[in-house]
C-alpha cells in the first residue's frame, strides 16, 4: 500500500501583551510579527484539507502554560484532524496534560535532550504514536560532528539545537534521530534554523541525510515557499510530511492548491 504524503500547516503562539494566546511569525526564529488568533487560523485550516495540524507554543513561558493549554482546548474543540502540540514539554505529566486538552501528539524538543528516558517513558504511558521529538537543527562547518554530508561542495553535519537555534548542544542530528527511534519516538519533526522563514526551499540535504538513517517518519520543516519545494522534499528527501506556514497564513497558495501540484507530478496526496 502506497502512503499518503502528509500537507501540515503549524502555528506558532506566544501570549501577547494582553496575556492573550496569538500567532507569530518570523524568519529564522527571529523578527517576529503578529499573524492571527490561533483558534481562528485552526478552523480555517481544519476546513481547507489540511492532512494534520502542529500548535507549538514558542515562548513556553510557566505564566503562560494554562493560557496555552486553554487555548489547546480552544483548537482542539474546532477541528477534526490530529492535532500535535509542542511548547515547554518537559515532564510525563506535561504528556499528559497537553493530551488531555486536546492534542493527539505531542512534540518535544528540549526536555527529551536534556532526559532522552523522557521518550520511553512518554512512548510506554501513551504509546509511540503520541511522541514527536522535534529537532532544531543547524549546519556547521568544523570537525565536530559524527555524520558529515556534502553541500555546495563543502563537508557539514547538522547540530541540535535550542532555545530557537540560539544555543546549539553539540549533539548531532543523526545520533539523536537514531537514539530517538530507538527510544521509541512515533515521528522525528525536522527544523531547519537556517531555512525558517526564508521561503527558499527545505533543507534538503539534512532531510534526505535524516530520512536515509531512520525508519521513523519524518515531517519536514522550515523554508517552504511553494507547492514545488513540497515537491522537491517528497521526492528528493522521501520526507513523509512536508509542514509549512507563511505561504498558508498569507495566502499565497491553499492547501487544495499545493496538494493538486502534487498529485498532478505522481505524489500520492489525499485531496
Amino acid at each position: 500500500m502506497v502512503l499518503t504524503k502528509r500537507i501540515i500547516p503549524c502555528i506558532d503562539v506566544d501570549v501577547d501583551e494582553d496575556g492573550n494566546a496569538a500567532v507569530y511569525t518570523g524568519v529564522n526564529f527571529e523578527d517576529l510579527e503578529y499573524t492571527g488568533d490561533p483558534v481562528e487560523m485552526a478552523k480555517r485550516y481544519n476546513e481547507s484539507g489540511a492532512d494534520e495540524f502542529v500548535f507549538l507554543d514558542i515562548t513556553a513561558s510557566a505564566e503562560g502554560r494554562e493560557t496555552m493549554l486553554d487555548t489547546v482546548r480552544a483548537v482542539a474543540d474546532e477541528i477534526f484532524i490530529p492535532l500535535t502540540v509542542g511548547g515547554g514539554i518537559r515532564t510525563r505529566e506535561d504528556i499528559k496534560e497537553t493530551l488531555r486538552a486536546g492534542a493527539d501528539k505531542v512534540s518535544i524538543n528540549t526536555g527529551a535532550l536534556d532526559r532522552p528516558e523522557l521518550i520511553e517513558e512518554g512512548a510506554a504511558a501513551f504509546g509511540s504514536q503520541c511522541i514527536v521529538i522535534s529537532v532544531d537543527a543547524r549546519r556547521r562547518y568544523d570537525d565536530e560532528g559524527d555524520h558529515y554530508v556534502d553541500v555546495d561542495g563543502e563537508s557539514c553535519w547538522f547540530e541540535c539545537t535550542v532555545k530557537g537555534g540560539r544555543e546549539g548542544t553539540g549533539v548531532d542530528v543523526i545520533t539523536w534521530a537514531r537514539e530517538a527511534e530507538r527510544r521509541g519516538a512515533g515521528e522525528l519533526f525536522i527544523n531547519s534554523i537556517d531555512a525558517d522563514g526564508t521561503k527558499e526551499g527545505y533543507d534538503i540535504p539534512l532531510m534526505r541525510a535524516v530520512c536515509d538513517e531512520v525508519s521513523t517518519p519524518v515531517i519536514a520543516s522550515s523554508g517552504c515557499g511553494s507547492p514545488e519545494h513540497a515537491y522537491e522534499v517528497f521526492t528528493d528527501a522521501d520526507a513523509d510530511a512536508a509542514l509549512a506556514a507563511s505561504i498558508f497564513h498569507f495566502g499565497e497558495y491553499t492547501i487544495r492548491e499545493t496538494k493538486e501540484y502534487l498529485a498532478e507530478r505522481g505524489v500520492p496526496v489525499r485531496l
